[in-house]
Formats: structure tokens, C-alpha cells, sequence
């Protein structure tokens, strides 16, 4: 009986071959001893070898011993039967001799039990980047346990540790152990819990933060202050909070020890300043006001003399007066009375007028929505600013016109004063640490505000100041 070939058998076939050289993993059969029998276009191009050189091989030869012996172990749970596949990451020796990472993937042929299939898929370029990763992560690791700040990272669904660094240890008191699946407020590292809370939406909002003052408390209760940032980040795609707190404890009660000294400073020169003021306008102001009194009563004798005489008496009242004037504006300068017994506004303007008579200077001074119940520390505050300010203007500006802009805004005061003057350059200012801004600067700390100078030579000046401050009626709201 003649042999008969099924045209669908042929056809099966060439598509088979088809496949097989046009995959584009690579794809070899093998005998149960590991010999090739065939492999396809794609694996001879990935290990450099022709189809021939790769028949004559046994499998084993195509990795590096560690690697064959591993895979040869499996081969032959295969072999016997113990498994029917198996998977592996392994490396392969090319012709010239390199390395290349495959996923080989061995399993036998269900139509002949004594064939293998080997596919393999060329995964260089992931084991690449796997390991440049791995060696990003140890360079983390390691970064994060030696960084001289702290460094924490916690879930952000439930703020539960997942890590903290040695410096947390250090200066927290709790070892990594405790605090692992635990949260801050549980082991009440935070000093307000809902601070925390905060923290956390705002990075989970805005994806990082910067400079948050945090309050915490060691293992032992000792009270310290941090200064903390924050940023959203992915560990196996969960969002964690990594955050960086740097103990600032040392530097903010030098800080309070120094706003102490300046502050005592300057209530010690305010009340000396009162103390002279006193002085002078009691004192010395009324005997020269005497004085000028007696002058203008001197008997009219020496008649042939009367013409000289009145010219002197005229000119010795005028002296006398400009005297008691000049004594006046001084006291007004070292205290102002008008501050003290008729608020801030009313200060501040009469101390324009009067210094921009005796400078010869116009200055604008424009008050909007300012309360007159400012207290004392802001008024006296603003008050000294804006007298050093002005002197300032009337010795180096050599401008004629000054502005003075007193507002209060959203719980704030601010007072402009611009001067469209000379200018100056700020950071060698600054360097050469004149008393005059030094002063402004330490005046404004005191009242928890902030100071901002703008200045360019030739530009003029302009000094912004703000200071926080609840009026009347916003206290009236916030009480009920």
C-alpha cells in the first residue's frame, strides 16, 4: 500500500518553520542529553553562533559554570520526570566571548517526550537596568541611614513607620524596632498630633514642602524644635512620605536668648530715652523758656544805647526760642508724648510734619483703615522705624519728597515709606552692618513681623514693613 501525504500535514509543517525562524525570541530543540537539534535566526543571533556551531555544542557550554550547574539541575528533575518545565534568569556566553542575560524557559514537547523546547528571551538591557537600580537603592540605603538629619518614611494612608534613619534614633531616643508599624502619635513623637495630620495633606497635595517649623518630644520628653520638609514618594506603588527634620533646638533658644538681650536692650534705651526727654522738656526746655521771658523784660536803660540794645534783646529772644525748639524736637525724638497719650496715628503724623519742617522736606503721610488701639510694642515699634527711616532719607537721599503709607490688611499693619532718591547698594550695606538697619531689623523680630528694603543706587528706597495684628472687631469675631 502506497504512503499517502496529507496535503494539511505539509502545510502545518512549513507554518511550524515559518514561525519558528521568525520568532523573535530564540528557540531551540534539544535531546534529553542536552544536545541542539535545532535553533531558530533570533538565538543564533543573540549568542553570535551559526545554526552548525550550535549543534555541535552541548547546552551546558553556552553559560558560565555557575550558571550551567544551576540550570543542569533542573535539566535533569526534567529528564526524569520530577517536573515537566521549568524557568530560569541565566547568562550566556556569546562567539566573542561577552555575556548576555536570557529567560530561558524549558519544557518537553507533548507530541515527542524525548524533545526539548528551550526559549529563550534576551533580558540584558532589564538585568542592566535592574542592577543599576539595585545599586541606586544601596547608595539610597546608605545615604539615608548616615544622613546627619532625620530621615523618616512612613504609609501615608496610615502615617505607620516603615523606616527612620540612625540620626532619628539619635535624637528622638527610639530605636528602629520600636517605632517600625507604628505611627508618630502613637509613640507621641509629635508634640500636636494634628500638626502631623497637616504635614501630611500637604504633601499628599502638593507633592513636597519646605522649611515647616515641627515641635517634638524625645523618648525621655524633652521638648525640641525641628525644622522639617517633606516629599510624596512610591514604595512598590504605595504612596510614603519621606521626611527630613533638622534639629534646630540649639540655634532657636540661642535665638530667644538673643530676641531676650535685644529686647531688654531696647526697652532699657526707651526708658532712658523717656528719662532724658523728661529732663529736657522740664527741665532744661523751661529755663530756656525762662530765660527768653527775662530777655524780652529788660529794662529799657541806657537810652543812647536803646537802638543796640533792642537789636541784641531781638536776637538773643530769637536764639533762645530756636533753642527751646530745637530741645522741643529732640525730646519729641527720644519720647514721644503724643504716642503714648494719643495713639500711634496721630504720632506718626505730627512727627512727619514737624520733622519735614525742620528738614525742609515734604512728606505725604496717608493713613488707610488703620485702628487707633494699636498696642504699645507695635506702636512704638512702627514709630521707631519710621523715625529712622526718615533721617535716613533726609541724610543720604537728598530728595525734597517722601512718602508714608500707613495700612492695615488681613489681620496685618503695613507701613511703606518710600523716598524716590539716591539709593544705595543693600548687601554692602548690610556687610558694613549699619546700626541704623540692624536696628529696624531687630525692632521688627521683636513683634513677630517682617521687613523687606529695596534699594539700588540711583532708584531711591523703599522699606516695607508688616507686622501681624488683630484689631478690635477681628478679635470681637474670633470671640464670637
Amino acid at each position: 500500500m502506497a504512503h499517502i501525504s496529507h496535503p494539511n500535514i505539509e502545510l502545518d509543517a512549513r507554518l511550524f518553520y515559518h514561525v519558528f525562524q521568525t520568532c523573535p525570541l530564540g528557540i531551540a530543540l534539544e535531546t534529553l542529553a542536552g544536545q541542539p537539534l535545532y535553533a531558530n535566526s533570533a538565538l543564533c543571533s543573540m549568542l553570535g553562533f551559526s545554526e552548525e556551531e550550535m549543534r555541535a555544542k552541548h547546552c551546558v557550554e553556552f553559560s558560565p559554570p555557575e550558571d550551567a550547574k544551576k540550570d543542569w539541575a533542573l535539566f535533569e528533575q526534567l529528564r526524569t520526570g520530577a517536573i515537566g518545565s521549568y524557568q530560569i534568569d541565566k547568562r550566556f556566553i556569546r562567539k566573542d566571548g561577552s555575556l548576555v542575560w536570557g529567560h530561558l524557559s524549558i519544557s518537553l514537547l507533548k507530541q515527542d517526550s524525548t524533545v526539548v523546547v528551550a526559549v529563550v528571551e534576551d533580558i540584558t538591557e532589564r538585568k542592566r537596568t535592574e542592577e543599576a537600580l539595585k545599586q541606586s537603592e544601596d547608595k539610597f540605603a546608605k545615604v539615608f541611614r548616615q544622613s546627619p538629619v532625620s530621615l523618616t518614611i512612613t504609609r501615608a494612608k496610615d502615617h505607620r513607620y516603615l523606616d527612620v534613619n540612625d540620626t532619628f534614633e539619635q535624637i528622638t531616643g527610639w530605636t528602629r524596632a520600636e517605632v517600625i508599624g507604628r505611627t508618630p502619635m502613637d509613640i507621641g513623637v509629635w508634640a500636636n498630633s494634628s500638626e502631623r495630620e497637616d504635614f501630611v495633606k500637604r504633601i499628599v497635595t502638593d507633592g513636597v514642602i519646605h522649611g515647616i517649623e515641627i515641635r517634638y518630644y524625645t523618648k525621655g520628653g524633652e521638648h525640641r524644635v525641628g525644622l522639617g520638609s517633606g516629599e510624596l514618594i512610591e514604595i512598590g506603588d504605595e504612596p510614603c512620605v519621606l521626611a527630613v527634620i533638622a534639629d534646630i533646638t540649639d540655634r532657636k533658644r540661642s535665638e530667644e536668648v538673643l530676641a531676650g538681650v535685644n529686647r531688654r536692650l531696647i526697652e532699657a534705651q526707651e526708658k532712658e530715652r523717656t528719662k532724658i526727654a523728661r529732663e529736657l522738656h522740664d527741665d532744661v526746655g523751661q529755663r530756656l523758656a525762662l530765660l527768653a521771658a527775662q530777655i524780652s523784660q529788660i529794662p529799657e536803660w541806657a537810652k543812647d544805647k536803646e537802638s543796640e540794645l533792642q537789636s541784641h534783646k531781638l536776637e538773643l529772644t530769637k536764639q533762645t526760642m530756636d533753642i527751646a525748639y530745637r530741645l522741643q524736637a529732640l525730646s519729641h525724638e527720644l519720647h514721644s508724648s503724643k504716642l503714648e497719650y494719643l495713639g500711634m496715628i496721630a504720632a506718626m503724623r505730627s512727627w512727619c510734619t514737624q520733622f519735614g519742617k525742620l528738614q525742609n522736606i515734604q512728606i505725604q503721610f496717608i493713613n488707610q483703615n488703620v485702628t487707633s488701639s494699636v498696642p504699645q510694642e507695635i506702636s512704638l515699634c512702627l514709630f521707631r522705624i519710621l523715625q529712622e527711616a526718615l533721617q535716613n532719607a533726609s541724610k543720604h537721599s537728598g530728595v525734597k519728597q517722601i512718602e508714608v503709607q500707613l495700612r492695615e490688611s488681613r489681620g496685618e499693619i503695613h507701613l511703606t515709606i518710600v523716598d524716590p532718591g539716591r539709593g544705595f547698594e543693600l548687601q554692602a550695606a548690610m556687610r558694613e552692618q549699619g546700626l541704623g538697619l540692624t536696628s529696624m531689623q531687630e525692632r521688627v523680630k521683636l513683634v513677630n513681623g517682617t521687613i523687606l528694603i529695596e534699594s539700588k543706587p540711583m532708584c531711591g528706597t523703599a522699606i516695607h514693613v508688616r507686622v501681624p495684628f488683630a484689631s478690635e472687631s477681628m478679635s470681637k469675631e474670633a470671640a464670637g
